[in-house]
């Protein structure tokens, strides 16, 4: 962002105060510092060079970087401010600053660096994950202990990682009459981990009439490069996938991973200072669409098995927040017959999962796991059903043992049943 749009933003905000009880860090701790509100002022203070980005002072309570580290961008302020403060762009620029400037500990930077390298990797990341079964999915003491993590932090393993990592078919065709082409983006984590998403995805949309393209040219969208503080980084992959859709005829380009719909969604503000993309990467930005959001655009065909069961639905922090999509999932689980819906308590607050959040400040997220899924316990559902990878993996963590607990899907799984998959 320029130096004018930065002040332009940051006195958008006129201390009103809404977004204090839309932010789950001031919710918890009760310290204005940790509010959107107490960290606009922060930042302020820095472009005013009132206050240091770097040194003892920045690290400490009440410091910049300490407050701005323990926000989890879930955007929730967003949905709740009337003066349309931009503070996830915000937050975004102020991290870049702070990661240009900021000299961490040897053990911080290898777990921020390190997470960056896996997850936006599938190749390592898988690897990490097979080597991750010779230790249960636990992190071994000693490298815990080094970079600053609990003891017991756990791998997300899947039970069947060749399963969860499986690739799909280049082409996935319509059922019944053809409505449309659209492209699937089948991103990094989602491609090691939750292959079967991408399967319900594409058999939900071919069962809606549409031609189903998996590309094989995809990379890593940027997304977690740009929350972490490393923007040139997010610019020159947001470039890359640009190029590699272009001239393609699709109707629009489907995603099922919310942190990374809203980035992509994005790339016209990320590139719009670069005379060379700006246009392109509107453009591209502008055929984005999730998939729940496209299906209730084009309207869905009647589904056709009935389905007994008792379900509530959390709100993915960058579906609802970021992309400011809360209706079109709910429509459509609603729409599925026999299907008992049951809304969560503060469904919109965020799970803790943030990203990598739960590896950075894994006490608060510990927190505010323990609160999101006591609310989803009490709602009696036998399935839990979320758009994004981060809530599904922190969330099935933090759910209890047994038969009788429930379980926890994505959203499109249970609907390409309904259709008959």
């Amino acid at each position: 962002m320029k130096e004018a749009d930065v002040e332009k933003g940051l006195l958008s905000c006129v201390h009103c105060g809404f977004c204090l009880d839309a932010c789950p860090t001031y919710r918890e701790t009760g310290d204005e510092a940790d509010s959107p509100r107490g960290r606009l002022v922060l930042m302020r203070n820095v472009l005013e060079g009132k206050l240091p980005m770097v040194g003892e002072e920045a690290t400490q309570p009440g410091g910049v970087g300490y407050h701005l580290d323990r926000c989890l961008g879930c955007r929730g302020c967003e949905t709740a401010c009337p003066s349309a403060v931009p503070y996830g762009h915000l937050l975004e620029h102020f991290r870049d600053l702070q990661e240009h400037t900021v000299s961490r500990s040897t053990g911080e930077r290898v777990l921020r660096e390190g997470l960056l390298m896996l997850l936006t990797d599938p190749k390592k990341m898988k690897l990490a994950l097979k080597a991750g079964r010779l230790t249960g999915g636990k992190i071994p003491a000693f490298a815990s202990k080094f970079v600053g993590l609990p003891a017991d932090t756990q791998l997300p393993l899947p039970d069947d990682l060749e399963k969860a990592s499986a690739a799909l078919p280049a082409l996935i065709r319509a059922k019944g009459e053809k409505r449309g082409k659209v492209a699937l983006l089948t991103g990094c984590v989602m491609s090691v981990l939750y292959s079967p998403v991408h399967r319900a995805t594409a058999n939900l949309l071919a069962a809606n009439g549409l031609d189903v393209h998996v590309p094989q040219n995809q990379s890593c969208c940027g997304a977690l490069h740009g929350h972490q503080g490393k923007l040139e980084g997010a610019k020159e992959l947001a470039k890359k996938m640009v190029a590699a859709f272009e001239n393609t005829d699709y109707d629009a380009i489907i995603l099922n991973s919310a942190g990374c719909g809203s980035f992509l969604k994005d790339y016209g503000h990320l590139l719009k200072d670069d005379s060379q993309w700006a246009d392109r990467a509107a453009a591209f930005a502008a055929k984005i669409k999730d998939v729940t959001e496209y299906l209730v655009e084009i309207g869905p065909r009647e589904m056709t098995r009935w389905i007994t069961l008792k379900i509530t639905y959390h709100d993915a922090c960058h579906l609802k927040h970021g992309q400011k999509i809360g209706e079109a999932p709910r429509t459509l689980l609603k729409s599925i017959p026999g299907i008992e819906y049951v809304e969560c308590r503060d469904a919109d607050q965020c799970c803790g999962s943030a990203g990598v959040y739960n590896y950075l400040q894994p006490a608060l997220a510990a927190e505010f796991q323990k609160k999101k899924v006591e609310n989803l316990l009490a709602t009696g559902a036998e399935l839990i059903l979320t758009g994004n990878p981060g809530c599904l993996a922190w969330i099935e963590q933090g759910l209890p043992d047994g038969a009788q607990a429930p379980k926890i899907q994505h959203p499109v799984e249970l609907l390409a049943r309904a259709y008959g998959d």
